[in-house]
């Protein structure tokens, strides 16, 4: 009942109108589990770093790898936020965008070179299909670089010095060197991607570079031989080292292009020739002495 002013309680709790107090137990308080929805995107890369991602791809997957995704999660920094107001292609001229290629074993390396060295068992590209990178391809083509331009000079050297002549350094050995391999994986993958899509047979662009970086290896040691002072024996040592080079190659691609057609023959014969072209451009430039 009311009194003076204020409220006081009722004697009766069974009186009309009144609500009876709650008795029992206390209710359980409502507990959310923690889930990743603080974290936004989920990190979801495919590449051995966490929270990289991998260079677009289009619809029908023919930038990264053939089984790949373009996972992007956890970028970090002002730089992923740039990074993810870019779309599409853009993503291609960022550094971080290659980060996962670079992000490999040294036994997944060691593996891919004993690979390219039987050239006949074609199945480096199933190998790689789902995480090709470009760390042994780079420092596949740089050794390379330095071991024909320094082999070709020491050769070139010992040539003057047995014929008494004046010998003088020539530094263009290692632009020229850099120019043609590092040009050839670069430009050729390229050229055999357009070729690939054109023909509706497209392979990732990242996986061709593997392929041709990988596919060099075998001229490291064939430049080593060289050394050896014999014309014919240099000529046999480079056309071994071409065409193994030019097997590995096409027998990995000759899978993936045969089902783009009656010209699958002719692209893998191309490619063949290119490859064993390069093994002669190489003999004939830093292993052919003249005096």
């Amino acid at each position: 009942m009311m009194s003076g002013g204020g409220y006081s309680a009722l004697d009766d709790p069974k009186a009309s109108g009144s609500v009876p107090a709650a008795t029992g137990t206390d209710p359980q308080a409502i507990r959310f589990a923690d889930s990743n929805l603080q974290t936004f995107p989920p990190s979801e890369a495919r590449g051995k770093i966490a929270g990289a991602y991998r260079p677009p791809t289009d619809a029908d997957d023919t930038f990264s790898s053939k089984g790949g995704g373009a996972g992007s999660g956890g970028r970090g920094g002002s730089a992923g936020s740039d990074d993810a107001a870019q779309g599409g292609w853009f993503r291609m001229f960022s550094v971080a965008a290659y980060k996962p290629y670079f992000d490999v074993d040294t036994s997944d390396v060691v593996e891919r070179i004993w690979e390219s060295v039987f050239p006949f068992r074609g199945t480096f590209t199933e190998k790689t299909s789902e995480n090709p990178d470009l760390y042994g391809p780079f420092w596949t083509c740089t050794t390379l670089i330095f071991v024909a331009a320094s082999i070709a000079t020491f050769v070139t050297y010992l040539s003057h010095k047995w014929h008494k002549k004046e010998w003088n350094y020539d530094i263009n050995l290692v632009t020229w060197s850099a120019g043609l391999f590092y040009g050839y994986v670069t430009f050729v993958s390229l050229l055999l991607y357009v070729i690939l899509k054109y023909l509706s047979a497209p392979a990732g662009l990242v996986q061709l570079w593997c392929l041709y970086g990988y596919s060099l290896f075998i001229f490291i040691p064939a430049s080593l031989l060289s050394i050896v002072p014999i014309e014919i024996f240099r000529w046999v040592i480079a056309g071994v080292a071409g065409f193994m080079s030019a097997t590995f190659v096409a027998v990995n691609l000759r899978a993936h292009i045969v089902n783009s057609g009656e010209r699958w023959f002719l692209i893998v014969a191309g490619i063949f020739l290119l490859q064993l072209g390069l093994a002669v451009l190489l003999k004939l430039y830093f292993f052919t002495i003249t005096v």
